[in-house]
């Protein structure tokens, strides 16, 4: 809804005044008074505050991107062990950063395949088949992540 109206708002702007880069301010007019009337008072709030967030000066509409806190090996087990609890077929009382997934909880292959799925989702880079095989326990899944995003303590 809010990203209609700001087109809304957007389209509504005068010839003169679209030109987002020259460092002016940006003006933005209302809708007309009939189709402003049809809202409803959150819409009306909603729709003047992104007229008046418009108006404003270009540098508050510039996108701000957020990144995440920098990695360390604690936050990367714990991230892994919060996956792994989460998967299904592992129960997490018997869970630990050494246990193994095959012999101590009980999964077979193609367990261990989803869990590394689970893993590239997580932490946004993709595991080679290769080097995925050899990964059999939290800690080494732990020391590879570690490896890969350069986190050393």
């Amino acid at each position: 809804m809010a990203s209609r109206v700001l087109v809304q708002c957007v389209r509504s702007l005068a010839p003169s005044s679209r030109t987002l880069y020259q460092g002016s301010t940006v003006s933005a007019r209302l809708p007309n008074q009939r189709a402003f009337s049809l809202l409803s008072s959150s819409q009306k709030t909603r729709q003047t505050n992104l007229t008046r967030q418009i108006s404003s000066p270009l540098g508050q509409l510039c996108r701000k991107y957020g990144d995440l806190p920098p990695l360390t090996l604690e936050t990367i087990k714990d991230r892994v062990l919060y996956v792994l609890k989460l998967y299904d077929k592992i129960n997490p009382e018997k869970l630990q950063t050494t246990s193994h997934f095959l012999k101590d909880l009980g999964l077979d292959s193609l367990d261990q395949v989803e869990i590394i799925m689970a893993m590239e989702d997580e932490f946004g880079f993709e595991i080679p088949d290769v080097e995925a095989e050899k990964l059999m326990s939290p800690q080494e899944i732990v020391q590879y992540i570690a490896e890969k995003k350069d986190v050393y303590e």
